[in-house]
Protein backbone atom coordinates (compact mmCIF):
# COMPACT_ATOMS: atom_id res chain seq x y z
CA UNK A 1 0.00 0.00 0.00
CA UNK A 2 1.36 3.44 -0.92
CA UNK A 3 0.49 6.78 0.64
CA UNK A 4 -1.70 7.80 -2.31
CA UNK A 5 -3.87 4.73 -1.74
CA UNK A 6 -4.13 5.69 1.92
CA UNK A 7 -5.22 9.21 1.03
CA UNK A 8 -7.90 7.86 -1.30
CA UNK A 9 -9.34 5.85 1.61
CA UNK A 10 -10.20 8.98 3.62
CA UNK A 11 -13.23 10.85 2.24
CA UNK A 12 -12.63 13.79 4.57
CA UNK A 13 -9.84 14.93 2.25
CA UNK A 14 -12.45 16.11 -0.25
CA UNK A 15 -13.97 18.40 2.37
CA UNK A 16 -11.33 19.63 4.79
CA UNK A 17 -7.62 19.73 5.56
CA UNK A 18 -7.69 17.56 8.65
CA UNK A 19 -4.60 17.95 10.86
CA UNK A 20 -6.14 16.98 14.19
CA UNK A 21 -5.35 13.27 14.40
CA UNK A 22 -4.09 13.61 17.98
CA UNK A 23 -7.74 14.24 18.93
CA UNK A 24 -9.98 11.96 16.86
CA UNK A 25 -8.90 10.60 13.51
CA UNK A 26 -11.35 10.63 10.58
CA UNK A 27 -12.92 7.33 9.55
CA UNK A 28 -11.56 5.59 6.47
CA UNK A 29 -13.49 3.55 3.91
CA UNK A 30 -11.91 0.21 4.98
CA UNK A 31 -12.74 0.83 8.65
CA UNK A 32 -16.37 1.66 7.88
CA UNK A 33 -16.67 -1.33 5.51
CA UNK A 34 -15.31 -3.73 8.13
CA UNK A 35 -17.77 -2.52 10.74
CA UNK A 36 -20.60 -2.74 8.22
CA UNK A 37 -19.65 -6.36 7.46
CA UNK A 38 -19.81 -7.29 11.12
CA UNK A 39 -23.15 -5.57 11.65
CA UNK A 40 -24.54 -7.27 8.54
CA UNK A 41 -23.52 -10.59 10.11
CA UNK A 42 -25.47 -9.71 13.26
CA UNK A 43 -28.39 -8.55 11.14
CA UNK A 44 -28.54 -11.83 9.24
CA UNK A 45 -27.47 -14.36 11.90
CA UNK A 46 -27.95 -12.83 15.35
CA UNK A 47 -25.48 -14.57 17.68
CA UNK A 48 -25.10 -17.54 15.36
CA UNK A 49 -21.43 -16.75 14.77
CA UNK A 50 -20.61 -15.62 18.31
CA UNK A 51 -17.93 -18.26 18.90
CA UNK A 52 -16.35 -17.36 15.57
CA UNK A 53 -16.24 -13.72 16.64
CA UNK A 54 -14.51 -14.65 19.88
CA UNK A 55 -11.95 -16.82 18.08
CA UNK A 56 -11.26 -14.15 15.47
CA UNK A 57 -10.82 -11.46 18.12
CA UNK A 58 -8.40 -13.55 20.20
CA UNK A 59 -6.60 -15.49 17.47
CA UNK A 60 -6.38 -12.87 14.72
CA UNK A 61 -6.89 -9.33 16.00
CA UNK A 62 -4.83 -9.66 19.19
CA UNK A 63 -1.80 -11.02 17.32
CA UNK A 64 -2.00 -8.10 14.89
CA UNK A 65 -2.09 -5.62 17.77
CA UNK A 66 0.72 -7.45 19.54
CA UNK A 67 2.92 -7.39 16.42
CA UNK A 68 2.33 -3.65 16.16
CA UNK A 69 4.13 -2.98 19.45
CA UNK A 70 6.41 -5.99 19.87
CA UNK A 71 4.24 -7.82 22.39
CA UNK A 72 2.86 -11.35 22.74
CA UNK A 73 -0.83 -11.93 21.92
CA UNK A 74 -1.45 -13.20 25.45
CA UNK A 75 -0.24 -9.82 26.76
CA UNK A 76 -3.05 -7.94 24.99
CA UNK A 77 -6.54 -7.17 26.28
CA UNK A 78 -9.23 -5.18 24.49
CA UNK A 79 -10.34 -1.91 26.11
CA UNK A 80 -12.80 0.83 25.19
CA UNK A 81 -10.34 3.70 25.66
CA UNK A 82 -6.97 4.56 27.16
CA UNK A 83 -8.52 5.53 30.48
CA UNK A 84 -9.86 2.02 30.98
CA UNK A 85 -6.34 0.62 30.68
CA UNK A 86 -4.95 3.16 33.15
CA UNK A 87 -7.70 2.21 35.58
CA UNK A 88 -6.73 -1.46 35.35
CA UNK A 89 -3.38 -0.55 36.87
CA UNK A 90 -4.48 2.14 39.32
CA UNK A 91 -7.28 -0.01 40.77
CA UNK A 92 -5.67 -3.41 40.32
CA UNK A 93 -2.51 -3.09 42.41
CA UNK A 94 -2.32 -4.18 46.05
CA UNK A 95 -1.69 -0.75 47.52
CA UNK A 96 -0.51 -0.15 51.05
CA UNK A 97 -0.86 2.97 53.16
CA UNK A 98 2.16 5.18 52.51
CA UNK A 99 2.84 4.01 48.95
CA UNK A 100 3.41 6.65 46.29
CA UNK A 101 3.15 7.01 42.54
CA UNK A 102 5.13 9.40 40.32
CA UNK A 103 3.12 11.51 37.84
CA UNK A 104 4.35 14.33 35.54
CA UNK A 105 2.85 17.72 36.31
CA UNK A 106 1.65 18.15 32.70
CA UNK A 107 -0.19 14.83 32.27
CA UNK A 108 -3.52 14.38 30.53
CA UNK A 109 -6.29 14.24 33.19
CA UNK A 110 -7.03 10.56 32.57
CA UNK A 111 -3.56 9.78 33.89
CA UNK A 112 -4.05 12.00 36.95
CA UNK A 113 -7.51 11.53 38.44
CA UNK A 114 -7.24 7.75 38.77
CA UNK A 115 -4.15 8.23 40.95
CA UNK A 116 -5.62 11.10 42.95
CA UNK A 117 -8.53 8.79 43.72
CA UNK A 118 -6.13 6.50 45.58
CA UNK A 119 -5.66 9.04 48.36
CA UNK A 120 -8.47 7.27 50.22
CA UNK A 121 -6.20 4.20 50.31
CA UNK A 122 -3.25 6.16 51.67
CA UNK A 123 -1.45 6.47 48.32
CA UNK A 124 0.32 9.75 47.61
CA UNK A 125 1.34 11.43 44.35
CA UNK A 126 4.83 12.74 43.75
CA UNK A 127 4.73 15.23 40.91
CA UNK A 128 7.54 15.03 38.36
CA UNK A 129 8.37 18.64 37.46
CA UNK A 130 8.33 19.44 33.76
CA UNK A 131 11.15 21.54 32.34
CA UNK A 132 10.02 23.56 29.32
CA UNK A 133 7.45 20.86 28.64
CA UNK A 134 9.98 18.02 28.97
CA UNK A 135 10.01 15.16 31.48
CA UNK A 136 13.61 14.23 32.24
CA UNK A 137 14.63 10.75 33.34
CA UNK A 138 16.98 12.32 35.90
CA UNK A 139 14.05 14.07 37.59
CA UNK A 140 12.15 10.78 37.76
CA UNK A 141 15.15 9.06 39.34
CA UNK A 142 15.47 11.79 41.97
CA UNK A 143 11.89 11.25 43.17
CA UNK A 144 11.86 7.45 43.46
CA UNK A 145 12.09 6.19 47.01
CA UNK A 146 11.49 2.93 48.88
CA UNK A 147 7.69 3.43 48.82
CA UNK A 148 7.37 4.25 45.11
CA UNK A 149 5.30 1.54 43.44
CA UNK A 150 4.57 3.04 40.01
CA UNK A 151 5.86 5.64 37.57
CA UNK A 152 3.00 6.57 35.24
CA UNK A 153 3.41 8.91 32.27
CA UNK A 154 2.50 9.56 28.67
CA UNK A 155 4.81 8.23 26.00
CA UNK A 156 4.06 11.49 24.14
CA UNK A 157 2.67 14.50 25.97
CA UNK A 158 -0.70 15.57 24.60
CA UNK A 159 -0.13 19.32 24.87
CA UNK A 160 3.25 19.78 23.21
CA UNK A 161 4.20 16.43 21.67
CA UNK A 162 7.25 15.82 23.88
CA UNK A 163 8.43 12.25 23.27
CA UNK A 164 9.53 10.48 26.42
CA UNK A 165 12.75 8.47 26.39
CA UNK A 166 10.85 5.26 27.10
CA UNK A 167 13.93 3.06 26.92
CA UNK A 168 15.85 4.91 29.62
CA UNK A 169 12.72 5.45 31.71
CA UNK A 170 11.84 1.75 31.58
CA UNK A 171 15.37 0.68 32.42
CA UNK A 172 15.43 3.07 35.40
CA UNK A 173 12.16 1.65 36.73
CA UNK A 174 13.32 -1.93 36.24
CA UNK A 175 16.59 -1.25 38.05
CA UNK A 176 14.75 0.41 40.96
CA UNK A 177 12.06 -2.28 41.21
CA UNK A 178 9.28 0.14 40.22
CA UNK A 179 6.48 -0.58 37.75
CA UNK A 180 6.22 1.62 34.64
CA UNK A 181 2.72 2.39 33.37
CA UNK A 182 2.44 4.19 30.03
CA UNK A 183 -0.33 6.11 28.31
CA UNK A 184 0.61 5.26 24.73
CA UNK A 185 -2.24 6.77 22.74
CA UNK A 186 -0.17 9.62 21.27
CA UNK A 187 2.63 7.23 20.26
CA UNK A 188 1.09 4.04 18.89
CA UNK A 189 0.24 4.41 15.22
CA UNK A 190 2.46 7.45 14.71
CA UNK A 191 5.83 6.22 15.98
CA UNK A 192 7.57 2.87 15.91
CA UNK A 193 7.59 0.87 19.15
CA UNK A 194 9.16 -2.46 20.15
CA UNK A 195 8.27 -3.55 23.66
CA UNK A 196 10.53 -6.59 23.39
CA UNK A 197 13.46 -4.21 23.83
CA UNK A 198 11.79 -1.68 26.11
CA UNK A 199 10.81 -3.09 29.54
CA UNK A 200 7.53 -1.21 29.98
CA UNK A 201 5.18 -3.10 32.32
CA UNK A 202 1.81 -1.70 31.21
CA UNK A 203 0.72 0.33 28.19
CA UNK A 204 -2.73 1.52 27.17
CA UNK A 205 -3.77 2.99 23.83
CA UNK A 206 -7.15 3.88 22.39
CA UNK A 207 -7.69 3.21 18.71
CA UNK A 208 -9.32 6.47 17.65
CA UNK A 209 -6.25 8.70 17.25
CA UNK A 210 -3.06 7.73 15.41
CA UNK A 211 -4.22 4.16 14.80
CA UNK A 212 -7.02 5.70 12.69
CA UNK A 213 -9.56 3.29 14.17
CA UNK A 214 -13.06 3.65 15.63
CA UNK A 215 -14.01 5.41 18.84
CA UNK A 216 -14.59 2.92 21.65
CA UNK A 217 -11.68 0.62 20.81
CA UNK A 218 -8.15 0.12 22.05
CA UNK A 219 -5.81 -2.29 23.77
CA UNK A 220 -4.14 -2.78 27.13
CA UNK A 221 -0.67 -4.34 27.22
CA UNK A 222 0.26 -6.18 30.41
CA UNK A 223 3.71 -7.71 30.34
CA UNK A 224 3.53 -11.40 31.17
CA UNK A 225 5.92 -10.98 34.09
CA UNK A 226 3.61 -8.35 35.61
CA UNK A 227 0.32 -10.19 35.04
CA UNK A 228 -0.05 -11.47 38.58
CA UNK A 229 0.82 -8.07 40.04
CA UNK A 230 -2.68 -6.87 39.08
CA UNK A 231 -6.02 -8.17 40.24
CA UNK A 232 -8.66 -7.23 37.67
CA UNK A 233 -10.71 -4.46 39.28
CA UNK A 234 -13.78 -5.30 37.18
CA UNK A 235 -14.61 -9.00 37.12
CA UNK A 236 -17.25 -10.62 34.96
CA UNK A 237 -17.98 -13.83 33.14
CA UNK A 238 -15.29 -13.15 30.50
CA UNK A 239 -12.63 -12.79 33.20
CA UNK A 240 -12.69 -16.44 34.18
CA UNK A 241 -11.06 -19.50 32.67
CA UNK A 242 -14.13 -21.43 31.54
CA UNK A 243 -16.48 -21.59 28.61
CA UNK A 244 -20.26 -21.46 28.87
CA UNK A 245 -20.89 -23.24 32.17
CA UNK A 246 -22.44 -20.18 33.79
CA UNK A 247 -23.52 -22.01 36.98
CA UNK A 248 -20.02 -23.21 37.87
CA UNK A 249 -19.03 -20.30 40.10
CA UNK A 250 -15.29 -20.97 40.33
CA UNK A 251 -13.38 -17.69 40.23
CA UNK A 252 -10.26 -18.74 38.33
CA UNK A 253 -8.92 -15.99 36.09
CA UNK A 254 -8.01 -16.53 32.48
CA UNK A 255 -4.27 -17.27 32.23
CA UNK A 256 -3.56 -14.24 30.04
CA UNK A 257 -4.41 -10.56 29.72
CA UNK A 258 -7.90 -11.56 28.63
CA UNK A 259 -8.77 -11.63 32.35
CA UNK A 260 -9.13 -7.83 32.10
CA UNK A 261 -12.05 -8.16 29.67
CA UNK A 262 -14.95 -8.52 32.07
CA UNK A 263 -17.72 -9.03 29.51
CA UNK A 264 -18.72 -8.74 25.87
CA UNK A 265 -16.19 -6.71 23.89
CA UNK A 266 -16.96 -4.14 21.20
CA UNK A 267 -16.93 -6.52 18.25
CA UNK A 268 -18.09 -4.00 15.60
CA UNK A 269 -15.40 -1.56 16.71
CA UNK A 270 -12.75 -4.28 16.82
CA UNK A 271 -13.52 -5.26 13.24
CA UNK A 272 -12.95 -1.62 12.29
CA UNK A 273 -9.80 -1.46 14.42
CA UNK A 274 -8.44 -4.52 12.65
CA UNK A 275 -8.90 -2.82 9.27
CA UNK A 276 -7.05 0.24 10.58
CA UNK A 277 -4.21 -1.87 12.01
CA UNK A 278 -3.93 -3.75 8.72
CA UNK A 279 -3.28 -0.42 7.04
CA UNK A 280 -0.58 0.42 9.59
CA UNK A 281 1.09 -2.96 9.04
CA UNK A 282 0.98 -2.57 5.26
CA UNK A 283 2.66 0.81 5.44
CA UNK A 284 5.06 -0.29 8.24
CA UNK A 285 5.41 1.70 11.48
CA UNK A 286 8.92 2.94 10.67
CA UNK A 287 7.74 4.32 7.34
CA UNK A 288 4.77 5.98 9.03
CA UNK A 289 7.05 7.57 11.63
CA UNK A 290 9.34 8.95 8.92
CA UNK A 291 6.37 10.41 7.04
CA UNK A 292 4.79 11.97 10.12
CA UNK A 293 8.06 13.50 11.33
CA UNK A 294 8.83 14.85 7.86
CA UNK A 295 5.47 16.64 7.70
CA UNK A 296 6.09 17.99 11.18
CA UNK A 297 9.45 19.40 10.13
CA UNK A 298 7.86 21.19 7.15
CA UNK A 299 5.29 22.65 9.51
CA UNK A 300 7.89 23.76 12.06
CA UNK A 301 10.01 25.50 9.45
CA UNK A 302 6.92 27.15 7.97
CA UNK A 303 5.52 28.57 11.19
CA UNK A 304 8.93 29.79 12.31
CA UNK A 305 9.34 31.60 8.98
CA UNK A 306 6.03 33.34 9.65
CA UNK A 307 7.13 34.58 13.06
CA UNK A 308 5.35 32.02 15.21
CA UNK A 309 6.86 30.36 18.29
CA UNK A 310 7.13 26.57 18.34
CA UNK A 311 6.18 25.12 21.73
CA UNK A 312 7.18 21.54 20.88
CA UNK A 313 10.70 20.27 21.48
CA UNK A 314 12.97 20.06 18.45
CA UNK A 315 15.70 18.10 20.20
CA UNK A 316 16.77 14.77 18.69
CA UNK A 317 14.59 11.94 19.92
CA UNK A 318 12.00 14.24 21.51
CA UNK A 319 9.82 15.02 18.48
CA UNK A 320 6.57 13.21 17.78
CA UNK A 321 3.61 13.63 15.46
CA UNK A 322 2.39 16.68 17.41
CA UNK A 323 3.58 20.20 16.62
CA UNK A 324 2.32 22.93 18.95
CA UNK A 325 2.87 26.59 18.16
CA UNK A 326 1.52 30.06 18.92
CA UNK A 327 1.67 33.59 17.58
CA UNK A 328 3.71 36.03 19.71
CA UNK A 329 0.92 38.62 19.71
CA UNK A 330 -2.34 37.21 18.35
CA UNK A 331 -4.44 35.02 20.69
CA UNK A 332 -4.45 31.38 19.69
CA UNK A 333 -8.25 31.48 19.65
CA UNK A 334 -8.14 34.09 16.90
CA UNK A 335 -5.71 32.06 14.80
CA UNK A 336 -7.79 28.93 15.37
CA UNK A 337 -10.92 30.68 14.11
CA UNK A 338 -9.00 31.80 11.02
CA UNK A 339 -7.96 28.22 10.29
CA UNK A 340 -11.47 26.90 10.85
CA UNK A 341 -12.87 29.39 8.35
CA UNK A 342 -10.30 28.08 5.84
CA UNK A 343 -11.46 24.49 6.53
CA UNK A 344 -8.19 23.58 8.22
CA UNK A 345 -8.59 21.52 11.40
CA UNK A 346 -6.14 21.71 14.28
CA UNK A 347 -6.72 21.81 18.05
CA UNK A 348 -6.59 24.52 20.68
CA UNK A 349 -4.54 22.99 23.46
CA UNK A 350 -3.18 24.65 26.62
CA UNK A 351 -2.96 28.07 24.99
CA UNK A 352 -1.36 26.88 21.77
CA UNK A 353 -2.37 25.56 18.37
CA UNK A 354 -1.72 21.83 18.07
CA UNK A 355 -1.32 20.27 14.62
CA UNK A 356 -0.98 16.52 14.18
CA UNK A 357 -0.55 15.31 10.58
CA UNK A 358 -0.89 11.59 9.91
CA UNK A 359 -0.42 9.15 7.02
CA UNK A 360 -3.47 10.44 5.15
CA UNK A 361 -1.90 13.91 5.06
CA UNK A 362 0.77 15.27 2.74
CA UNK A 363 2.91 18.36 2.28
CA UNK A 364 0.06 20.08 0.48
CA UNK A 365 -2.06 19.86 3.61
CA UNK A 366 0.70 21.45 5.67
CA UNK A 367 1.06 24.19 3.08
CA UNK A 368 -2.68 24.85 3.25
CA UNK A 369 -2.35 25.39 6.99
CA UNK A 370 0.60 27.74 6.52
CA UNK A 371 -1.22 29.70 3.83
CA UNK A 372 -4.21 30.19 6.14
CA UNK A 373 -2.17 31.54 9.06
CA UNK A 374 -2.51 35.26 9.78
Amino acid sequence: MDLRAVQAAFPIRARRVYLNNAAIAPASVPVIAAMDRFLADVRDHGDGHYLDWCRHADDVIKPKLAALVGARPDEIAFIKNTTEGLLQVANGLDWRDGDNVLVPDIEYPSNVYCWMNLARRGVGIRWIPSRDGRILVEDIAALIDARTRVVTLSAVQFSNGFRQDLQRTAELCRDRGVLLNVDGIQWVGALDLDLTRCPVDFLSAGGHKWLLGPIGTGFFFCRRAALDRLRPPNIGYHSVAKDADHLDYDLVFRPDAGRFEEALVNFPGLWGLEAAVDMVHELAPRRIEAHVLALGEILIEGVLARGYTVVSSRRPGERSGIVSFRHPARPSEEVYARLQSARVDVALCVGALRASPSVHNDAGDVQALLDALP
